[in-house]
């Protein structure tokens, strides 16, 4: 069996109550079951309740292990069935994670509008496909999650559904409901015994997966205002880091991570790795505005210090590695690689086709990159590689039979010609 149900020690919880209109015809039409993509946050949490109530359906809880805070995961099934679910199913989801979703926007680049490292973004269509599965095995009629309806991620969430299941209903509790803001959620949540991990003092939207952890909302929304210090619940405030830079050596093979200082790691363990000496610099924090696919701005802050770190190694091989128009057109093809995950077009073709470019042109992306890191800053110190394109024999000022100094000027001149023909243009008497 594939699944799994979290067992842990945790509070005894009041199960939620639901009228009796719902154990037959919802409010707002009858479904058999839904799966819910849940999380144990405040948004899931009262949707479970709200499910039961408007729709009159079995909720069944599905939870994607992809890293996130142990803690995050202790006590979900208490909490599930407090909601009203019927059972929670669980899955670890870390290694098809980082094979299938994270190391191939590596290889490609992809970075939306200069920042993002796309941490929530590539994982919405795992955990869709996951939610596509279970419902298909307990032969649920719907699927539902918990994404706002400004926000980009229930794009992902359902334009996956629509590749792999079109047939299945998804319910989008945030474009339904009359809560409209998460202190209603928090009112609507009381008023069910649902319990929830935030208070109305305190209500940052966050993700938190093996590549990074987000936050939004709250004290963000206004831009003025820098972040809290105590938001961030990874990383080390650079101010406060070590005072001595530490150095890590990255090996690659073919474009994708394989060891860190020389000692050959799985996927998970290699950035669990990088995760851990990254945050104690500092390293991976991002303050950004957005553009939303909905149309509007938004402001994320992300903590990704292990992709920081991946992301910079990568670039700076290739650099070693690709000649100069390959390296262009896979810097442009990247950029558009970002757009498609970050509007969840995971499984559009064009992204797969573009994934084989990605893994052809990256084949002697091969060797390794020696980085520094301190209070927050990355930077390299060396760079190895049996495909290097750096001769020293033909790039040194002192040295190089291949390349005559005369040489240069045949050269530039006629590089330049059409340059010089537009300069005599100019000259020439009107």
């Amino acid at each position: 069996m594939l699944y799994a149900v979290v067992r842990a020690v945790s509070p005894s919880y009041k199960v939620s109550e639901i009228s009796e209109t719902s154990k037959d015809k919802g409010l707002r039409g009858k479904l058999n079951k839904i799966v819910l993509a849940y999380s144990g946050g405040l948004d899931t949490s009262v949707i479970v309740p709200w499910l039961r109530e408007n729709y009159g359906c079995e909720v069944i809880c599905f939870t994607g292990d992809v890293g996130q805070n142990i803690k995050e995961l202790e006590g979900l099934e208490a909490k599930a069935k407090a909601s009203g679910a019927s059972q929670l199913i669980v899955k670890d989801l870390k290694e098809e994670l980082v094979k299938d979703y994270i190391f191939p926007c590596l290889r490609a680049g992809a970075i939306y509008e200069r920042k993002y490292l796309l941490g929530t973004s590539m994982t919405r269509p795992l955990i869709a496909k996951a939610l596509v599965n279970i419902a298909k095995e307990v032969n649920a009629d719907a699927v539902a999650h918990g994404c706002t309806a400004k926000g980009s991620d229930q794009v992902c969430f359902e334009l996956t559904v629509y590749a792999l299941n079109p047939t299945l209903k998804v319910v989008a509790p945030w474009r339904e409901w009359d809560i409209r803001s998460r202190e209603d959620a928090i009112d609507y949540a009381l008023k069910h015994n649902v319990p929830v991990p935030v208070t109305k003092k305190s209500i940052y939207s966050r993700d938190w997966n093996l590549w990074h952890l987000s936050h939004e909302g709250d004290i963000l929304e206004d831009l003025t205002n820098e972040p809290e210090k105590d938001m961030y619940m990874w990383t080390l405030d650079p101010e406060d880091a070590p005072n001595k830079p530490e150095f890590v050596e990255i090996g690659f093979v073919s474009g994708l991570p394989v060891s860190v200082n020389g000692k050959v790691l799985t996927p998970v363990s290699l950035i669990s790795e990088l995760n851990q000496i990254g945050a104690r610099h500092g390293v991976g924090r991002v303050d950004m505005i957005e553009n939303r696919i909905v149309g509007m701005k938004g402001r994320g802050v992300y903590e990704t210090p292990g992709g920081t770190i991946l992301f910079t190694a990568a670039r700076e091989l290739e650099a070693l590695t690709l000649d100069r128009e390959t390296m262009q057109v896979k810097d442009s093809l990247a950029l558009k690689y970002a757009e498609l995950v970050f509007a969840g077009r995971w499984f559009d073709p064009l992204r797969e086709s573009m994934d084989a470019f990605m893994e052809k042109i990256t084949e002697t992306t091969t060797g390794s990159v020696t980085v520094k890191l301190y209070k927050g800053s990355v930077s390299v110190t060396s760079w190895k590689s049996p495909y290097s394109l750096y001769r020293r024999d033909i790039s040194s000022f002192e040295t190089g039979d291949m390349y005559r100094n005369s040489d240069a000027a045949g050269f530039t001149r006629v590089y330049g010609l059409p340059i010089w023909i537009r300069g005599a243009m100019r000259l020439r008497p009107q």
